[in-house]
């Protein structure tokens, strides 16, 4: 059983197949973090130690037994008010200004499935994968119920954690902070892992020790960052890819976030994960009830790319819905890098009928169809096709497409206004501003109050309206800037509207998917500055990055691949030199390091020679080898681009059968040594073949001493070597 309560030593413990996680009631009702490691047995409450510390306070009814307090032992969520003076989960103030609570442990529900979310993403099972955990604790004074529920996804090594948060009493209250995780680790030397970035160069992976004090990240931008990623490790300090222990939190939710690892007065480490507390003060009438997003957590024994494969399947088989995943996604082209504003029809139809002569089967029509639409300054949420401009209509360009034998998409940011537009003009009230103060503008664009109905009833008809044009295959919903005036007409508390404002996307997308089932979403805000859990559940492919540099795509893959499994990662193949920094590389280098994603291209083809052609058709062909691997294997790092002269990575089949190594030489010297790549995840005893080359090679010393790469002059060189194992 995944979820087993002892009644004796009052303790809960979660088990998946390498892990187990334990908790306990205290005699006077907290619940005590116990346990989170590899898989065991019997109860840890003896890891948990008490001494009479000076200026570390004890309930009132463990006043005579100063060796109890909350300011030094572990909990499973930490709340404001208690006489902890470490970063808190939970913190909440009454109609009087009062802060803090006391919860106590009220019993407790063990079912089998997975708990859902109402109105938010969250990590889907059915009742044969997973079991719930709903732990209730009370204020009773106060009139407080919070529940935390737990859900362990047994095979997936995945423990699910939110909170609800009730109020059963007479008075109003707030909730100024409400974390979905915290973990207390008792003693250790630990190392954060965390994922900053910026437009353009996100999810750089950090490495750094932990000392004393707190490391916080998040995001206070209205949604997940190009700053941050909301995904945060923890791992011995020396602990490497393949050995060691490691714990993530990721956090399912596309909003502002907190990330937190704090070192404490008796060196104990404690790891946090949810709601970003600035902006937020979430007002509670009595009989209301808040929802926490979801975060998931997994533990590895056994280093950081077996955490990573955790995370990757959770994604693939617990976030990702719909009938795209583990199915192959059709090779774009998309129009932005080729045309920009300057289109019409017969411009995406030639686009189109080149890419088609290359093997691409989906041509999507960029930026610039709608309204007055031709700069980044206006029509906004004028969602109504330029008839003028494209000089036909939409259905007709939709059907000129198909009759070439390919897929349609269309770009559209749903969720902005210009205030050049006549949606501006008719309803001005519908973007986030502050009355009688100036809004703040980012690329002549306003922000849809989509924590008001009205709003997103308002956009969604229009979006649909364009969509029921014709056969629409595939949207890329984009996001370009972030919130800064936080302020809803049709609410007296703004501590609630960034918040509500998330709940009304999440509406809006499964609205779409509800009317469009086999609509193929691509999520994008400025590229990277989206990229999480929660568009993943209904957008199962997210642009990586607006960079579309091969080699700095080898460091923002390398950091994605942490969390995310590659068929998540939007990533194409654009022109050299590139558009973003101006690096030449070669095409076979830039196809390589897009076939670490959902590959495709950005660029027009009646500008490439016929060489650069042919070798297109060449990379289309293998990616359509290569793309069943891509969306199902186990991914490992091979090397650290951002350190090594080699990035390099390797997928392999679940059965071990099927192998692609990637590499990229990242530096170029004179007179250079030969580059040796060790590869992972092969079966013992057998023997790989290559099957370009036809040589064969033992496992055991692949794995051992690794893969001369083959000598090649000239910057930037990739290497892919496809190999299978042979059987008998």
């Amino acid at each position: 059983m995944g979820i087993l309560f002892d009644d004796t030593n009052r303790t809960f413990t979660l088990n998946t197949e390498s892990s187990t996680y334990q908790m306990q009631v205290s005699g006077i009702g907290h619940i005590l973090h116990l346990y989170y490691g590899a898989s065991t047995r019997g109860c840890m409450d003896y890891l948990v130690t008490s001494a009479d510390r000076g200026f570390s306070g004890n309930p009132y009814d463990k006043q005579d037994e100063r060796s109890y307090s909350l300011d030094q032992f572990p909990q499973e969520y930490p709340f404001w008010g208690s006489g902890d003076f470490r970063s808190e989960a939970l913190m909440v103030r009454d109609d009087r200004g009062a802060w803090g609570c006391d919860l106590r442990y009220a019993g407790y529900e063990i079912e089998n499935g997975k708990y859902r979310l109402e109105g938010l993403p969250a990590a889907h099972a059915g009742e044969e994968e997973a079991q719930t955990l709903r732990l209730m604790l009370k204020d009773e004074s106060l009139g407080l119920e919070v529940t935390l529920l737990y859900g362990v996804l047994e095979k997936a090594d995945i423990i699910t954690r939110s909170v609800l948060v009730r109020n059963t009493g007479s008075r109003r209250l707030y909730l100024e902070k409400v974390l979905s995780a915290s973990m207390d680790f008792a003693w250790g030397d630990y190392d954060s892992l965390i994922f900053y970035g910026r437009h353009a160069m996100e999810r750089t992976m950090q490495r750094s020790r932990v000392g004393h004090g707190a490391l916080e990240i998040g995001s206070r931008r209205g949604m997940s960052s190009h700053q941050y990623n909301p995904l945060l490790i923890l791992a011995d300090h020396e602990a490497t890819e393949d050995a060691g222990r490691c714990w993530a939190m990721q956090f399912v939710y596309s909003g502002g976030f907190a990330g937190c690892v704090e070192k404490d007065q008796y060196d104990q480490t404690r790891m946090q994960m949810g709601l970003s507390p600035e902006q937020f003060s979430y007002p509670l009438d009595p009989g209301e009830m808040f929802t926490a997003p979801e975060v998931i957590m997994s533990f590895s024994a056994e280093g950081l790319t077996r955490l990573s494969q955790n995370l990757h399947a959770g994604i693939r088989r617990h976030i990702l819905r719909g009938p795209h995943v583990g199915k192959h996604r059709p090779v774009l082209i998309n129009s932005w890098e080729a045309a920009y504003f300057d289109f019409d029809a017969d411009k995406i139809c030639a686009l189109a009928k080149e890419a088609c002569d290359l093997g691409v089967s989906m041509v999507v029509m960029d930026d610039g169809w709608f309204g007055d639409r031709n700069d980044d300054c206006r029509a906004l949420g004028d969602w109504t096709v330029n008839e003028e401009k494209l000089g036909c209509s939409l259905g007709e360009l939709i059907r000129r497409i198909n009759d070439m034998g390919m897929k349609f998409g269309i770009w559209i940011e749903p969720e902005m206004i210009s205030e050049n537009s006549r949606l501006f003009a008719e309803h001005p009230d519908w973007a986030l501003a502050v009355p009688g103060r100036a809004p703040q503008i980012a690329r002549k664009q306003m922000v849809l109050d989509f924590s008001r109905k009205e709003v997103a009833d308002g956009i969604f008809d229009q979006i649909c309206a364009v969509l029921d044009q014709g056969k629409v295959d595939y949207v890329k919903w984009d996001y370009n800037r972030s919130i800064m005036d936080v302020w809803s007409m049709d609410t007296k508390d703004q501590g609630r509207v960034l918040y509500d404002y998330m709940l009304g996307v999440y509406r809006f997308l499964e609205r779409l998917l509800e009317r469009y089932p086999d609509l193929l979403i691509e999520g994008c805000s400025g590229g990277g500055g989206r990229f999480d859990a929660g568009m993943l559940y209904y957008t199962p492919q997210i642009w990586c990055s607006d960079n579309t540099d091969a080699i700095d795509r080898l460091w923002i893959q390398y950091g994605t691949s942490f969390g995310y499994p590659p068929d998540v990662m939007g990533a194409h193949v654009s022109v050299s030199p590139n558009e973003q920094n101006g690096r030449i590389t070669p095409l076979q280098t830039r196809a390589a390091a897009a076939m670490g994603g959902t590959f495709g291209y950005e660029l027009d083809p009646a500008k490439l020679t016929e060489e650069e052609k042919e070798e297109i058709r060449k990379e289309i062909r293998d990616y359509e080898r290569f793309a069943p691997l891509v969306q199902t294997g186990l991914y490992y790092r091979l090397t650290n681009p951002m350190t090594d002269l080699v990035g390099a990575w390797e997928i392999v089949s679940e059965d071990g059968s099927d192998v692609l190594l990637t590499a990229v030489t990242v530096n170029v010297h004179g007179n250079m040594p030969d580059s040796y790549v060790r590869l992972k995840g092969l079966t013992k005893g057998c023997f790989y073949r290559n099957e370009d080359t036809l040589q064969c090679y033992p496992a055991d010393a692949l794995m051992d001493s690794g893969m001369p790469l083959p000598s090649r002059k000239g910057e930037y060189q990739a290497y892919q070597i496809h190999l299978r194992r042979m059987e008998g």
